[in-house]
């Protein structure tokens, strides 16, 4: 397989599929607002579209840095799907009861985005194919299927656990001994589905700034170096890019992640492969991978390749190390062989945002009119909306517009986390956590024992993770 003709960065491959666009107009000057979103992503855009659809005279201003889509959400390996970080903490913290009613709002939110984006005429390459998550040693296949027990007692009673041979028969994975497959998952497009959210937020006449970086927020005051927009309500919707702004260096930790695309694959190799339900593909690794089948049958996978640049920087053209470009396309080889010959078409990488404890949060502090939601590690696709429609109802119940809601409820409202440590410590720790994994990775390839490498148990606990 060469790499000698990859794109490496200009964003992502959906970029380059799709085309960069061209900018919206900056901030012209100081301007006022009802409320004032900082950042033009995702969790950004399904605010300002839920808000102004549940309050249409409200004047909504969306602050971007670059243009929308620019970080995660135009970078993401278009995973919409139930996952959310933090589910089992929330349940110790609150009860179990608490933790189901939040995976169930996650189930519901997949089905959410699709009917939004059929509503709005969004054709975002969407395939709702389930997710399957596979196991390819004896260690995995025991998490897998302790993975799957604990997601049916939270509720996922339509979740299926498959063998070696019904696992190769939808996804013909080179060594896999297990799978659990849920319906609570889509393939889709991230760049066609940012693009398309921003048209629908700026019918409905939200007002959007791009090239227009935030330096600082302060309780009804966002700071720009074009002007400052005052509003009763001031949302941070920046993600991995939080560290970027004045004060919130050590708030969310930006933890990098990083893709490929191959060439579109002939036929030959997908009968090989099978995939024809076009799920989305991960593993129990716990250096994981995650995987789609494009619309244009490609197969576009990631995994983590520098976790974390020191000092809590983050990326912005998303090139890449060649020494992770090879190790994704090992993974890949590995996975389907098939692909030995297969052209890497482009390569890329990204930021995603990580709390301490690991735990995504929605919060609106009534005193200030400040508001936040994500800290999604890598679940924000699908998780970004249920944040968008719980920071509507949580502004909404302050406005004395309506009562508290199911959702305003749920357990990761108003969480407290505390701060990452300053460096070279965060450093330290991340690198020796992922250094961490990817040696227990190795060594349960090798390893006949079903038992999880201790080192990564080990890895688990310093990560605050279990």
């Amino acid at each position: 397989m060469s790499t000698v003709s990859t794109v490496n960065g200009g964003i992502s491959f959906w970029y380059a599929d799709q085309g960069t666009p061209l900018a919206r107009e900056p901030l012209p000057g100081d301007t006022t607002a009802d409320i004032c979103i900082v950042g033009g992503g995702y969790t950004g855009l399904w605010t300002a579209y839920y808000l102004k659809k549940a309050v249409p005279f409200l004047n909504i201003t969306v602050l971007e840095a670059k243009f929308c889509g620019y970080g995660a959400s135009g970078r993401n390996g278009g995973w919409l799907y139930n996952g959310i970080a933090g589910r089992d903490r929330y349940a110790k913290l609150h009860g179990h009861e608490a933790a189901v009613r939040l995976q169930q709002a996650m189930n519901e939110t997949v089905d959410e985005v699709v009917r939004v984006a059929a509503e709005e005429g969004i054709d975002a390459d969407i395939h709702q194919g389930g997710v399957l998550e596979v196991a390819y040693t004896p260690a995995q296949l025991a998490r897998l299927k302790d993975f799957h027990s604990v997601e049916i007692a939270f509720g996922e009673t339509d979740r299926v656990l498959r063998g070696a041979r019904e696992t190769c028969e939808r996804v013909n994975v080179t060594g896999a001994v297990g799978s659990t497959w849920t319906p609570h998952g889509a393939r889709l497009h991230p760049v066609k589905l940012v693009k398309g959210l921003a048209a629908a937020v700026e019918a409905l006449g939200v007002t959007i700034h791009e090239s227009t970086p935030v330096t600082e927020i302060k309780p009804k005051h966002a700071h720009t170096p074009y002007g400052t927009v005052r509003a009763p309500y001031i949302l941070r919707c920046t993600e991995g890019f939080t560290a970027n702004l004045k004060g919130q260096r050590r708030t969310w930790l930006p933890m990098n992640s990083s893709m490929i695309a191959t060439e579109p694959l002939p036929a030959p190799v997908w009968e090989t492969i099978g995939w024809d339900g076009r799920e989305t593909l991960g593993d129990m690794a716990h250096a994981y991978m995650y995987a789609q089948r494009t619309a244009d049958d490609r197969i576009a996978l990631g995994g983590r390749g520098v976790p974390y640049r020191f000092g809590s920087g983050t990326d912005n053209d998303g090139r890449t190390r060649p020494a992770t470009i090879e190790a994704l396309r090992d993974i890949l080889v590995r996975l389907f062989p098939t692909t030995a010959g297969a052209r890497i078409d482009h390569a890329w990488s990204g930021v995603l945002g990580v709390p301490r404890d690991w735990c995504a949060t929605v919060t609106l502090d009534r005193s200030t009119g400040l508001g936040w939601a994500g800290g999604y590690v890598g679940s924000g696709v699908a998780t970004t909306n249920l944040a968008a429609r719980t920071l509507r109802d949580l502004i909404q119940q302050d406005s004395g517009q309506s009562g508290p809601t199911d959702l305003t409820a749920l357990p990761w409202v108003g969480h407290k986390v505390r701060r990452w440590e300053p460096e070279p410590f965060r450093w330290l720790g991340v690198h020796g956590m992922y250094a961490a994994y990817r040696a227990a990775d190795r060594r349960e390839l090798t390893s006949p024992r079903p038992g999880t490498d201790p080192v990564a148990k080990a890895a688990d606990r310093l990560a605050g993770r279990h």
